[in-house]
């Protein structure tokens, strides 16, 4: 439906590495980007949930022989961890022989399992990609309204209604979740999401939540590693510096899709949405994870808040350049004492205004305030 941005980068990474992993969510479309790039190269799919590709691989060694001129592609290649050191070995083996361009392209649901089985055997073999949901720039921003309620899910976008994205919810609870051998009842792992998408970026209570659900404070922390680990929540974290300031500690927590959060919250409508008492929160975390999809990946996010409440809702950092971003729902900010008291805290290189509307205009102390697309696009330019 959509030729996503990565593309062009994805096959330049081809290029240059001995293997590639692209890690994203299922149904964020890895599959689909695959295909793309097999068009263009003689290559091999296998699928780890099919039964006929699983028989394939009964002795990975030998398929791979076989094909050892193509690219080969295996997904949800976090199934099968006694492969990697079978490719680690089938890499080597092919730089020997001269190969300069990979004979593997991994895709990976499982984003922290699949990094620490991967680089314990395949160290300086193999770069990763991380492939977000639709961002703005592949949609229009005529469409800013319709990606922030249905989320970027391709199949979510083009549906009206929210039976896609329940369906989603559902297949994770009672069968990806089971799969990774985490025994957990899918009813209370449903509540937990559900109170994490009423607590839309706020600070990560583990004792807060596990009052609610009745479980240890441990199996909360536990639950939010897992949302982590398959790439559907966001973990922000908080900035420190030699500031004098009493610091929060606790991460923030984002869903990652919008759309979701959506469907928690059985939201369906655009006017259910601004009605609703988490639409200011949903909105911030639509416009960071649009900014973190075109960031590359030496860019750090934070967020900064003081003991008394004093607060940036986004900083990304790269060596000498910190850039402070303020979110709002308004299509007419107006900026709290506290955002300019943060920066004279931490004095960032560029303080930005992320706004709904489609004005850009400057405010005093060198402030821009932007639309979002104008914003990704300048980060685009800033940092690539």
């Amino acid at each position: 439906m959509f030729e996503r941005m990565l593309l062009p980068k994805i096959r330049n990474q081809l290029e240059k590495s001995a293997a590639l992993a692209i890690l994203g969510p299922r149904q964020v479309g890895k599959t689909t980007l695959s295909q793309k790039i097999a068009e263009d190269v003689k290559s091999m799919y296998i699928d780890l949930e099919d039964p006929r590709d699983i028989q394939k691989l009964s002795d990975p060694s030998f398929y791979f022989d076989q094909y050892n001129d193509r690219l080969i592609i295996i997904d949800e290649v976090q199934r099968r961890p006694d492969l990697f050191p079978i490719l680690r070995s089938q890499i080597d083996r092919n730089r020997r022989k001269g190969h300069k361009v990979s004979q593997f392209l991994l895709l990976g649901s499982a984003s922290n399992e699949l990094l620490n089985r991967s680089s314990e055997s395949l160290a300086g073999r193999v770069s990763y990609q991380e492939l977000f949901v639709l961002n703005l720039l592949e949609v229009g921003n005529d469409n800013v309204g319709k990606l922030w309620l249905r989320g970027g899910f391709p199949e979510a976008y083009g549906d009206a209604d929210l039976g896609w994205r329940r369906d989603f919810i559902r297949t994770y609870l009672e069968r990806d979740i089971p799969a990774l051998g985490m025994r957990v009842p899918a009813e209370t792992l449903q509540r937990f999401w559900t109170m994490l998408a009423h607590n839309q970026g706020q600070l990560f209570n583990a004792a807060q939540i596990a009052g609610s659900l009745g479980i240890s404070g441990q199996s909360a922390a536990r639950y939010l590693d897992l949302m982590a680990d398959l790439m559907l929540v966001r973990r922000l974290r908080p900035w420190h510096t030699n500031t004098k300031k009493r610091l929060v500690k606790s991460p923030k927590t984002y869903i990652r899709d919008s759309g979701i959060v959506h469907a928690l919250l059985n939201i369906s409508t655009h006017d259910g949405l601004l009605g609703h008492p988490t639409s200011g929160n949903t909105w911030e975390g639509f416009v960071i994870e649009n900014i973190l999809s075109v960031c590359p990946r030496h860019v750090d996010a934070y967020f900064y808040r003081t003991a008394t409440g004093v607060e940036i809702d986004l900083l990304l950092s790269r060596g000498d350049e910190l850039m402070a971003i303020e979110i709002k729902r308004s299509t007419a900010p107006t900026l709290s004492k506290g955002f300019h008291v943060a920066c004279e805290d931490i004095k960032p290189t560029s303080k930005w205004v992320v706004h709904l509307g489609d004005d850009e205009y400057k405010l005093p102390d060198d402030i821009t305030v932007l639309p979002l697309e104008s914003m990704m696009k300048t980060i685009i330019k800033k940092f690539n």
